[in-house]
């Protein structure tokens, strides 16, 4: 809601005239919160609801967290607008100790992604890792009742939502490769209405919308909205992006990263500069990876 407000704001701001309304839904996503998402459906699941309003008419865009975008949109559906990223890293939330590296053997560590737990077996074997969902309350209210040591919680949300104090330390993109477009929001429109998106274009910034399309183009070329554990990050300066990448098994057992960079003007040099790390990776036994989980 924090996001649709956001973009509300911003674009009643540039259209003074023009009335914004937000048609508020909660997802399946947003309902199922006794499993772990990769056994549910996966990201897709936050925005299957907004896309069949948009479809029937009673919505004109979504906003999404990027990362919970699938790599691939329904016909009919696009994303022009990615916009100014907020910090993309991961945070560490704890009433009891300062950093992962503080916690005991034993501690139990709360988070919802593949992603983090991977790289928590592969960093800090010792800890317990045990699955955690819902909101950013319910999430910090089972930290507080004592369910969890700690927990894991992407910075941008805590930052969003007024909570920066309750983050103990930010993840080092070195130790936890952030989630493919992490900290970025994107509008997502219906195809055949030019007008809205026309509209939202002067949202979009053009270098998070770089670093973020390299990161997705990377996550698509190794299994797409396939769920496993798997990393990009990607950062812009002088024309040229840097992009670093991982693809593990949820165990950490198999982990294969890389890096790559290179001039990028268009979308569709980030993407290439995405889907050649990819490439790369798969050349070092990432298939194999992929093979495991049943996801090529």
């Amino acid at each position: 809601m924090w996001q649709a407000e956001h973009v509300r704001d911003r674009l009643r701001s540039l259209y003074p005239a023009s009335e914004v309304v937000i048609l508020g839904m909660t997802t399946k996503g947003d309902q199922i919160l006794d499993r772990p998402l990769s056994t549910i459906g996966g990201k897709g699941l936050f925005i299957k609801e907004l896309e069949v309003a948009m479809a029937e008419g009673r919505a004109d865009l979504a906003v999404h967290s990027m990362k919970d975008v699938p790599m691939e949109l329904p016909e009919g559906f696009a994303l022009p607008v990615i916009s100014a990223r907020e910090n993309p890293r991961d945070a560490f939330v704890s009433p009891r100790y300062a950093s992962l590296d503080e916690l005991p053997e034993g501690a139990v560590v709360g988070t919802s992604s593949l992603r983090r737990e991977a790289m928590l077996k592969k960093r800090y074997p010792h800890l317990k890792v045990h699955s955690l969902r819902g909101n950013l309350d319910t999430r910090l209210r089972k930290l507080d009742e004592g369910q969890y040591d700690a927990i894991l919680l992407a910075a941008a949300g805590l930052i969003r939502l007024g909570l920066e104090a309750r983050i103990r330390a930010v993840l080092p993109a070195e130790v936890s490769l952030p989630a493919p477009g992490q900290g970025a929001l994107g509008i997502e429109v219906p195809t055949g209405r030019p007008e809205i998106a026309e509209a939202v274009a002067p949202l979009n910034d053009p270098t998070t919308a770089f670093c973020v399309t390299a990161e997705r183009a990377f996550s698509r070329r190794l299994g797409g909205s396939c769920q496993i554990p798997l990393g990009a990050y990607a950062l812009m300066d002088n024309g040229q992006v840097w992009l670093r990448g991982f693809i593990a098994t949820p165990d950490a057992s198999s982990w294969i990263d890389g890096e790559i960079s290179g001039p990028v003007a268009t979308l569709a040099d980030a993407a290439k500069l995405g889907d050649a790390l990819a490439s790369e990776l798969i050349g070092r036994g990432a298939d194999a990876i992929l093979q495991t989980l049943a996801c090529a």
